[in-house]
């Protein structure tokens, strides 16, 4: 980890519990839902991560308890360092504060996450799809989504053609 990561990972282990791992040189640091609007509220006034580069989600089905990580991805342009806070959430009734009033640009994105993984986050100012149209059932990148596609209708006949003729020594 990088020295400069350490006493910012400390802060956050001390004060919310919060269980750190490391995945290819980024700080991943877990923390509660409940937990997660003060943990981003430290991250930004006490340690300078003004910047919420991504807000994003990961569902792990068929698992159920997390069935999801909700991933904020935050940046430090003054310390150039950038660490990652995952909530883990059930897949019954993902449920998470909203961090709008932490980060404004946290708004469409938590949107995004609702109408895309069914992920509600509780006290948000503006929670309707942005998306997908209003009557679309389900949400599009759950893993357990019916993709309901058909199989493509070739009418090209490929026996026809000797496919190693190009290759072939005249």
């Amino acid at each position: 980890m990088d020295k400069k990561l350490e006493p910012i990972v400390k802060a956050v282990q001390n004060k919310f519990g919060a269980t750190f791992e490391e995945f290819r040189g980024e700080a991943h640091l877990f923390v509660k839902p409940e937990q997660i609007v003060d943990a981003l509220t430290l991250l930004r006034d006490e340690q300078n991560f003004e910047l919420l580069s991504a807000l994003t989600a990961v569902d792990y089905f068929p698992q159920e308890a997390p069935r999801f990580h909700v991933v904020y991805q935050l940046t430090s342009l003054a310390k150039n360092l950038s660490v990652q806070l995952r909530v883990p959430v059930n897949g019954s009734s993902p449920k998470v504060p909203t961090a709008a009033g932490v980060f404004a640009s946290a708004n469409w994105r938590e949107r995004e996450l609702l109408d895309m993984f069914g992920i509600e986050f509780d006290g948000h100012p503006d929670p309707r799809r942005l998306l997908m149209p209003d009557e679309t059932e389900g949400h599009p990148l759950r893993k357990d989504f019916p993709l309901g596609y058909e199989e493509p209708q070739f009418t090209f006949n490929f026996d026809d053609i000797d496919l190693r003729k190009p290759y072939a020594k005249e």
